[in-house]
């Protein structure tokens, strides 16, 4: 689905990540983690095509993003969610509307107006419906976010440092959504620094652990 070959990314004349090689397989669930400025981030930008990479190769669903046009990086882009760092809304629109802005964008809509209802009630936001983004905790904004994310039915989620702005109970609460989303057959890809949430999976899913060290990613033990 998303494949990564001999990757390098650098800002001006410093090399952020070095000849990174991974694949995100159909229905994997994989963890990267590493340091604070390690370039987490960057990684996941790669793998939407919003950076195109400095050498080497990435591929988003059999093609390769350097040579992809604009309305082909778009398509592709509907095929993956992306759970952002900072949770941005639009303050003027309810959640409901926030939520499905994706498809509200690209000119879509739901099979069926209760899907809305549906997603809103299995993320636990259906009494915040209405309200606007300012009225939200940080839990329900973060809940909101993945919904936002999934609301396209995307075949892959990408989630950077979806827990990092809320406590444990609610850091365990997103887990088990994204948990769920892979047993859907989603492929899920989460960037954090917690190892603490990743040992929590243990008993939830089958996880590759990839990590940043010295600008490489490296396979970090066996499934968890």
């Amino acid at each position: 689905m998303i494949e990564l070959q001999q990757v390098s990314y650098g800002y001006g004349d410093s090399t952020l990540l070095s000849d990174i090689t991974m694949k995100l397989a159909p229905g994997s669930f994989h963890f990267l983690t590493g340091p604070s400025g390690a370039g987490k981030t960057t990684l996941i930008k790669m793998c939407y095509g919003e950076l195109i990479a400095t050498q080497g190769r990435v591929t988003l669903f059999d093609q390769d993003a350097q040579h992809m046009s604009r309305d082909d990086v778009a398509n592709a882009r509907r095929r993956i969610g992306v759970v952002h760092q900072d949770c941005q809304f639009l303050d003027h629109l309810s959640l409901a509307e926030n939520v499905s802005l994706p498809l509200t964008v690209s000119g879509r809509s739901l099979a069926n107006p209760s899907e809305l209802d549906d997603l809103l009630a299995w993320v636990g936001l259906s009494e915040q419906r209405d309200a606007k983004p300012p009225e939200l905790s940080g839990g329900e904004r973060q809940r909101a976010a993945l919904a936002r994310a999934v609301v396209t039915s995307p075949d892959v989620i990408l989630a950077d440092e979806p827990t990092g702005n809320v406590d444990w109970d609610m850091s365990l609460r997103l887990l088990k959504l994204l948990v769920e989303l892979n047993r859907m057959g989603k492929t899920v890809l989460i960037a954090t620094h917690d190892m603490n949430l990743i040992r929590s999976t243990k008993a939830q899913v089958q996880a590759r652990v990839l990590r940043i060290s010295n600008k490489h990613v490296n396979q970090a033990g066996a499934d968890l």
